[in-house]
Parts: structure tokens; C-alpha cells; sequence
């Protein structure tokens, strides 16, 4: 009964708008067509976004990741490079005699244990000749400085490995960037064996010289220099990607301005290189005045050694005498280009970067005097140390600001 006038209803509408009917299916049609086109290519789309080929090529956010990768990859050499600098402040780097990738990342655990590896470490030179009336105790201090460098060691390794395989795989690297990313690995796999090279040449028996058991000055600043390169080459990576490059007038004066700040990035990493030779040879500890070494500007012993070049490397007076120099110079050069750089119009983060550069070169010469004068103490050897890496990261932080557009 009641399904009669809703029929006749129905129809009655229909006949009254025939021809609107139709209009309304065939956009009903062409929206349906549209919808399904429209999941077709979401489904395709979705299909090819597999974890191979999320990212297909590099954008900014994925060289933002990959920039503040590096960053942390480079604070972590920071500490690798803190961390050895008080290692060998407190004469700890020679305790582990033997070296191993895996079973070393495991100290000893119960008395048999250490007793076995103090029985070790009293086989080389330096218990025998300086540490023969040491405890176990005191052992186990220096052998806990060492295993905990040896371990950061290999946390840097770890932190530059495993995020660039994951990022290969997820296609964030350009053709040059796989080359640097590689370069790099390869730098800390190089730098760990030259960390154990070094210890080496501090385990071997010398009969013929009196001296106390010490790496070798040259291995050690080899083993820094390294450390020194792998922490520019990252850094220098990181602030390129992350740092918008300034679009710079392409002056003369800009042109000398770059060529001055290489300069002197170039004469603070030899400075910092040349500071290993101080360590090696303990030549902090031989003129402990300033300005003059003793009673004179150029001390007597300066070139004792024959042949002459020897004393570059060798004579600890020269190798304190070379660094004071490379120091001021490098303080005078960080001036000029202050100087140089207040006559010209800058970017604010480039005028930053360089005010923080000599304030920080101001207070490394100081840091240093104070630790001369003082005969070294450990804690403030260990910031003089790692003042020479922040004073390194500042030139870097300059000379990004002041690199050419990418063309």
C-alpha cells in the first residue's frame, strides 16, 4: 500500500527532470573514473617506495640529517682526541700491552684477571724502569684510562660505519658524498691502527738509550695529525651541507680575505700538530718561562743535536722553542685577519665566526703561558690541548663562511 505513491512519486520526478538525471550520472561517472585514476597512481606510487628507494635522490632535509651527522661524528673525535690527551698527561697509554678488535672491549672482571694482566704489563719498560713499586690498584687507574680511550675509539668507529650504511641504503648520498663518506671510514679504520703502531713503539726494549719509556714523538703526532684531519674533513662536510653558502660579491678584497683565512687555518692546524711533539718529548717541562727560555730569547742548546734537522723533532728545547713561535705567529695572523676583515662588508655570521676566533686564539696563548708557567698541571695541559681543537673548528667555521657559491 505505502510502496505505490513512493513509486509514482519517483517516477513523476524522474519525467520532470529527465535530462538533468543523465548530466548528474555522467559527472558521477567522470568523478568515479577520476577517483580510481587517482588510487591507481597512489597504489603505484606506494609499490615503488620501497625502503631501497624511499629516497631516490638527495634534498635539503636529507643533507640536513647528513650534516648534523657529521657534526656528531666530529664532537665524538673531539673527545676521542680529549680523552688521549689526558690518557697520556697521566702516563696511562702504555698499560695494554696487547691489542684486539673484540676481546679487549672487556676488562678484567675478577682478581686471577687483573692479577694476570698486571703480570703483563710488569714483562715492558715502563714498569721496570719507572713503575716497578706500583700496586694493583694503581694499576687498575692507568689500565681504565687507556680501555676507556681504546672504547671511544671504537664508538667513533661504530658512529661513522652503521649510519652511513643505512644511509647508502636509503639513497642520501650523492655520487661525491659516497666518495667523502667512504674516504672517511676508511680514515678511522687507518687511524685505529696507527693509534696501536704508536703504543708499539712505547713497548719495545731499547738497551741502548737511558731514557724513560715513551711512544715515539713522531708516531704520536702522526696518530693526532690524523685525528686532527678526520675531524676537519668532517666537520668542514658537516657546515657545507647545513650552512647555506653567502652569495658574496666576488672581489678582490674578498678574494684575499679567503686566501688569508686559509693561510691561517692552515698555520693553527701546524701549530696543533706541533704540540704532539711538545707532548712526546714532555719539552713543557724544560723552560718553564715566558717570554724568555731561561735567562735568553734563543736558548744555548737550541741546535745541540748533529745533524742540525734533528733538533726540529728531536731536541726538546727546539720543540718548545717551534711551538711558542708557531703559536704567537698564529695569534698575529688571527689578529690581521681581524683587522683586515673589520674594513669590509659581511655576512653577521662571518663577522661572528671570526670575533669568536680571535677571542678563542686571545685565550689558547694564555691558557698556554699559564700552563708553562705552572709545569704542566694535567687539568690545564688537557684544556690547552682541547683549546687547540676549538680554535681549529673556529678557522673551519670561518673558512665555510667564506667559500664560493657552488656553481
Amino acid at each position: 500500500m505505502l510502496l505505490a505513491p513512493v513509486r509514482t512519486t519517483l517516477l513523476n520526478g524522474c519525467k520532470r527532470a529527465g535530462g538533468g538525471i543523465q548530466l548528474s550520472k555522467g559527472a558521477q561517472l567522470r568523478q568515479w573514473l577520476a577517483r580510481r585514476s587517482h588510487s591507481t597512481i597512489a597504489a603505484e606510487a606506494g609499490a615503488s617506495s620501497s625502503p631501497s628507494a624511499a629516497v631516490s635522490v638527495p634534498n635539503a632535509a636529507t643533507n640536513r640529517i647528513v650534516g648534523r651527522w657529521l657534526l656528531g661524528c666530529s664532537g665524538l673525535v673531539v673527545g676521542a682526541v680529549a680523552l688521549g690527551g689526558v690518557t697520556r698527561l697521566t702516563e696511562s697509554g702504555l698499560s695494554m700491552v696487547d691489542w684486539h678488535l673484540v676481546r679487549e672491549m672487556k676488562p678484567p672482571q675478577s682478581q686471577e684477571e687483573w692479577e694476570a694482566e698486571f703480570s703483563k704489563y710488569q714483562q715492558f719498560p715502563e714498569f721496570k724502569i719507572m713503575n716497578h713499586n706500583m700496586t694493583l690498584p694503581e694499576f687498575k687507574f692507568i689500565f681504565y684510562m687507556e680501555w676507556g680511550h681504546r672504547m671511544w675509539g671504537r664508538l667513533v668507529g661504530l658512529a661513522y660505519i652503521l649510519p652511513t650504511v643505512y644511509f647508502w641504503r636509503r639513497g642520501y648520498f650523492t655520487r661525491s658524498m659516497k666518495g667523502k663518506v667512504l674516504g672517511l671510514c676508511g680514515f678511522v679504520f687507518f687511524q685505529g691502527l696507527l693509534g696501536w703502531y704508536m703504543v708499539k713503539s712505547g713497548l719495545e726494549e731499547k738497551p741502548e738509550s737511558h731514557d724513560i719509556p715513551r711512544v715515539s714523538q713522531y708516531r704520536l703526532s702522526a696518530h693526532l695529525g690524523s685525528a686532527l684531519l678526520l675531524y676537519c674533513a668532517s666537520l668542514w662536510t658537516g657546515l657545507t651541507l647545513l650552512l647555506p653558502a653567502h652569495k658574496l660579491a666576488e672581489t678582490k678584497r674578498l678574494m684575499q680575505l679567503r686566501r688569508f683565512a686559509k693561510g691561517t687555518g692552515g698555520l693553527v692546524f701546524l701549530t696543533a700538530l706541533s704540540g704532539a711533539f711538545v707532548a712526546g718529548l714532555d719539552a713543557g717541562l724544560v723552560y718553564n718561562s715566558f717570554p724568555k727560555m731561561g735567562e735568553r730569547w734563543v736558548p744555548d742548546d737550541l741546535l745541540a743535536f748533529s745533524p742540525t734537522l734533528k733538533n726540529l723533532f728531536e731536541n726538546p728545547t727546539t720543540v718548545q722553542f717551534d711551538h711558542r713561535i708557531l703559536g704567537i705567529s698564529s695569534l698575529t695572523a688571527i689578529t690581521g685577519l681581524y683587522l683586515f676583515s673589520r674594513r669590509m662588508v659581511l655576512p653577521r655570521r662571518a663577522k661572528i665566526a671570526i670575533r669568536l676566533l680571535t677571542a678563542m686564539a686571545y685565550g689558547q696563548v694564555a691558557l698556554g703561558i699559564s700552563t708553562l708557567l705552572l709545569y704542566v698541571p694535567t687539568p690545564l695541559a688537557a684544556t690547552h690541548q682541547s683549546g687547540s681543537v676549538a680554535l681549529l673548528s673556529l678557522a673551519i667555521w670561518v673558512l665555510a663562511e667564506l667559500r664560493k657559491m657552488p656553481k
